[in-house]
């Protein structure tokens, strides 16, 4: 028995783990049912850089969801509400190159 036959079994008795939503998200683009682009923006709060992802049509489940998977990207905190993701610190460019990746439409507003 060589010690390919043996990792395989070994892994045939081991369970399979699901992906979180995150990483799905991140592994497939799908088309979104947006038909209004996604507003990215800076904005200052309390002095502080902030990035505005505004203008989501969607369930508040999917906007949790995109707000938690752009935060993890940006490695940042932040909330979600109403229709509007609040990402802390100046990650316009990274939002957007993501928003187009998942297959949103994206208009920018205060880019250089």
């Amino acid at each position: 028995m060589d010690w390919r036959d043996k990792l395989n079994e070994v892994k045939k008795t081991v369970p399979q783990v699901e992906e979180s939503p995150v990483q799905k998200a991140a592994q497939k683009p799908e088309k979104k049912r947006q038909s209004e682009p996604l507003r990215v923006e800076l904005d200052k709060r309390n002095g502080k850089p902030a990035t505005l992802v505004t203008e989501f049509q969607g369930k508040d489940s999917e906007l949790k969801e995109l707000a938690k998977l752009l935060k993890v990207k940006c490695g940042a905190g932040g909330s979600s509400r109403d229709g509007e993701i609040l990402v802390q610190g100046d990650f316009r460019v990274k939002i957007a190159e993501i928003l187009l990746e998942m297959g949103f439409k994206v208009k920018k507003i205060n880019f250089k």
